[in-house]
């Protein structure tokens, strides 16, 4: 997600900081870098075990969907992590997390400076999920769509024994039919609500979050993922958004129809993914409210992060296995958390 663009800390171009969320039409714009890992590095990046590493926000949604996929796929050794602070200053993404506000493994400490490695003078937005190449310390992409379907694909030798097959050819028509849908009037949708600048926008982006809330409950009522009997692509990008929704998006955004746990359908779905290996593991709740809450402050002016809403529903039963399905396919459940990349106690439920 770009700073200035294409991020849930943005969406607005020239729109002076963080004050002026809110102030400005939402636009989110395509991603400046979109060079390509693959397998025959065609974009000049092979697919190279230790060669890159991949920057993330635990708070952005976009980039959980690549902590997820990479979880999932046991990429933890192939493809180091680096964790930026979910507070931002006016540079963007930072490694304050770090003792000594530098990534260890790029040396740097702000995530500008490996867009500024690859493109001098670059002065757009600086977005997460982000590849770097580390010998180089440049940018490779930020193309938060591209990069994890070309991990579940391109970087397939590289997967642990029993990594499940989340982008199946047989299933792609199917489920990039069903990510459309749930990006343009879902996992945008919130922004667009949330950034609205009159009551027409506002209702307009509002109507598409619940109509498609709406179909996307009717289509998991009788089926335990979103597009065949196992977790896809498809899945986790639903995720994403579904995890955030009660925590920022139904007060923050203002999408406030009804809050997740109130339709049984998706607050079953939720916790189901949740309670799956690779899922719920990879979220961190204090991330993700300090940093909608306290960046946004063109529509939060006064700072204040809500105590709730209460998150130990995430841990209840959910009774989806009922539906049938394998979460993984053929394969297994990841194994657990590599050290470092733990969540603190304060972030989980």
């Amino acid at each position: 997600m770009s700073r200035s663009e294409q991020s849930d800390t943005a969406g607005m171009e020239g729109s002076g900081g963080n004050a002026g969320y809110g102030s400005k039409p939402f636009k989110r714009s395509r991603s400046h870098f979109v060079d390509r890992v693959t397998r025959d590095g065609r974009d000049g990046w092979p697919v190279e075990y230790g060669r890159y590493r991949l920057v993330v926000s635990r708070a952005c949604p976009w980039a959980s969907r690549a902590l997820v996929s990479r979880r999932l796929l046991g990429l933890d050794d192939a493809l180091s992590l680096a964790v930026a602070d979910p507070i931002q200053d006016d540079r963007s993404w930072r490694f304050t997390l770090q003792p000594d506000g530098r990534d260890p493994v790029l040396g740097i400490r702000y995530l500008g400076e490996a867009y500024e490695a690859r493109e001098h003078g670059y002065s757009g937005g600086v977005s997460v999920p982000a590849i770097v190449d580390v010998p180089s310390g440049k940018l490779v992409t930020n193309d938060f769509q591209q990069i994890t379907l070309d991990l579940a694909t391109e970087w397939r030798e590289l997967h642990r024994p029993g990594a499940p097959d989340l982008y199946p050819e047989q299933s792609r028509d199917e489920i990039d039919e069903v990510m459309d849908g749930v990006y343009r009037d879902l996992n945008n949708g919130v922004y667009r609500a949330g950034f609205a600048t009159d009551q027409g926008e506002y209702e307009a982006a509002h109507r598409d979050v619940f109509r498609r809330l709406d179909l996307l409950s009717g289509r998991l009522a009788d089926r335990r993922y979103l597009v065949g009997d196992t977790i896809t692509e498809a899945d986790i990008r639903l995720f994403t958004t579904l995890v955030r929704f009660d925590a920022v998006y139904h007060g923050h955004f203002k999408c406030n129809r009804n809050k997740l746990t109130e339709d049984p359908v998706l607050w079953a779905y939720a916790r189901d993914l949740f309670q799956t290996p690779g899922f719920g593991d990879t979220v961190d709740f204090d991330h993700i409210k300090r940093h909608y809450y306290l960046v946004h402050s063109g529509i939060n002016p006064t700072g204040i992060v809500p105590a709730g809403p209460d998150l130990s529903g995430w841990l209840t039963p959910h009774h989806r296995e009922e539906l049938g399905g394998r979460p993984f396919g053929d394969g297994t459940p990841p194994g657990p958390v590599r050290r470092g990349e733990a969540i603190p106690e304060a972030g989980r439920p």
